[in-house]
C-alpha cells in the first residue's frame, strides 16, 4: 500500500495584482500589527512600497525588518523577533526570497513559543502553535512559501535546518507583478533552483508519493518551458507567471518529497565560497544525475516524456540521457556558469567539499542511488 502523508500551505494565492490587497488578506487572518520581513534589495527595489501601501489600505499597522541577509544567520532571526516583540506584532508577513521567507517563518514560531532556536533544529523538534503567517514570494525559486522548512546559518559555513508543520504559511501569495524586475542572471539561477526541486522530488527514495509526482512533472514543466523567455525578457508576465507558478508547485513536492544528493553537494559549495544556491545546484546537477542513472533511469525518463515527445520512442535510459543534456543545454542558454573552477574552486578543495557534503545525511537519505564520499569526490571532479 501507497501510505504518505501530504502537507502543504492553508491557502494558495495565485493572483496578478494581489499585494495591492495585502492589508485585506492580512486582516482576514485577524492581523492589525504586522511585522514585515524583508531585505535590502526588495527595499531598494521599491517592491515593499506596493505592500506597505496594500496593508495601510487595509488598515493594518505595520513595522518593517530589512536587514535579512542572504542564508541568514542566527542573530537576523533573533533581531527580527525583538522587533517583533518590541512592536507586538500579532501577525508576520515574509516578503521576498527563501531567506526572508525563511526568518519570517522562524518568528513567527518563536514570537509564540517558549523553545529557544537552538531547541528546533532538526525534524519536528518544534512544539506548540505560531502567529499568522502570510509568505509573500518575490522569486520563482525555493518554493519556500511552501514548504515547512527553515535554513540558518550556525557558524561561519555550517547550516542547520528547523522542519516542522508549523513553518507551513496560512496564505502563500504569488503575484508574477512582483517578478517582472527581477534580473535575467538571478531569474536563471532561482528557476534551475526550482527544476532541481522537482527533479530530486521525482526520484526521491523514501518519501515519492502520487501527489508529489503530479506536482514535480506539473512543475518542472512550467519551468522549462517558460525560463528561457523570462530570462530573456523579464517583462514576460506569462512566463513570470508561469515560472512562478511551477516553482511553486516544485516547492509542494519537495516540502513532501524530500530532495537529495544534489542539494548535498551543492550546501559546502554555498557555505564555504558564498555561491548563490541556485547557481550551486546548477553546477552539480547534470553530474549528480548522471551517477544516479542506474538507479533512476524509469523516472527520469518519465520526466524526459513529460517535456519531448521524442523521449516516447527511447528506451529508459536513453531517455535520461537526453533529460540529463538537455539540461546542460539549457544552462549554456541561460547563461550560468558550467564548471566550478568558474566560481573560483580549484581540485585541491575537492576533498574536503566532499568531506563536508557526507555529512549532509538528512539529504542524501533520499538520494536514489547510495552516494559515498568517493562518489562525491567524484561527481565534484567531473563538475569542475
Amino acid at each position: 500500500m501507497n501510505n504518505f502523508v501530504f502537507q502543504t500551505a492553508r491557502c494558495i494565492i495565485n493572483e496578478t495584482g494581489a499585494t495591492s490587497r495585502l492589508g485585506e488578506i492580512a486582516a482576514s487572518l485577524g492581523m492589525s500589527k504586522v511585522l514585515l520581513v524583508s531585505d535590502q534589495g526588495i527595499a531598494k527595489a521599491g517592491l515593499l512600497d506596493k505592500a506597505m501601501q496594500g496593508l495601510h489600505s487595509g488598515g493594518v499597522e505595520v513595522a518593517v525588518f530589512i536587514d535579512v541577509l542572504a542564508d541568514p544567520p542566527e542573530k537576523n532571526i533573533l533581531d527580527a523577533m525583538e522587533l517583533a516583540h518590541e512592536f507586538g506584532a500579532d501577525g508576520v508577513i515574509g516578503f521576498g526570497g527563501g531567506s526572508s521567507m525563511d526568518v519570517a517563518k522562524l518568528v513567527s514560531f518563536l514570537s509564540c513559543s517558549k523553545q529557544a532556536l537552538p531547541e528546533i533544529y532538526g525534524v519536528g523538534m518544534a512544539k506548540g502553535e505560531r502567529l499568522p503567517l502570510i509568505l509573500v514570494t518575490t522569486t520563482a525559486g525555493t518554493g519556500s512559501e511552501v514548504t515547512p522548512i527553515a535554513i540558518v546559518t550556525t557558524g561561519e559555513h555550517e547550516k542547520k535546518g528547523v522542519v516542522a508543520p508549523q513553518l507551513l504559511p496560512d496564505i502563500a501569495l504569488l503575484d508574477a507583478n512582483l517578478t517582472t524586475g527581477l534580473p535575467p542572471r538571478v531569474t536563471a539561477m532561482t528557476g534551475i533552483d526550482a527544476m532541481v526541486h522537482a527533479i530530486e522530488a521525482y526520484t526521491t527514495k523514501l518519501k515519492k508519493n502520487p501527489i508529489s509526482d503530479v506536482l514535480a512533472r506539473a512543475g518542472l514543466k512550467m519551468l522549462f518551458e517558460n525560463i528561457r523567455a523570462a530570462v530573456k525578457n523579464g517583462a514576460d508576465l506569462e512566463a513570470r507567471s508561469q515560472m512562478l507558478l511551477g516553482a511553486m508547485l516544485a516547492g509542494q513536492a519537495f516540502a513532501n518529497a524530500p530532495v537529495g544528493a544534489v542539494h548535498a553537494l551543492a550546501y559546502p559549495i554555498g557555505g564555504q565560497y558564498h555561491v548563490p544556491h541556485g547557481l550551486s545546484n546548477a553546477l552539480l546537477l547534470p553530474h549528480v544525475m548522471r551517477f544516479n542513472l542506474p538507479a533512476a533511469s524509469r523516472e527520469y525518463a518519465e520526466l524526459a516524456r513529460e517535456l519531448f515527445r521524442e523521449a516516447d520512442f527511447l528506451s529508459d535510459l536513453e531517455a535520461g540521457e537526453m533529460l540529463i543534456a538537455a539540461l546542460e543545454e539549457l544552462m549554456i542558454d541561460i547563461h550560468l556558469e558550467t564548471h566550478l573552477q568558474q566560481v573560483g574552486i580549484d581540485q585541491q578543495a575537492l576533498p574536503g567539499l566532499a568531506e563536508a557534503a557526507m555529512l549532509q545525511t538528512r539529504l542524501l537519505v533520499n538520494n536514489p542511488r547510495d552516494l559515498r564520499y568517493e562518489d562525491a569526490l567524484q561527481i565534484y571532479r567531473g563538475a569542475l
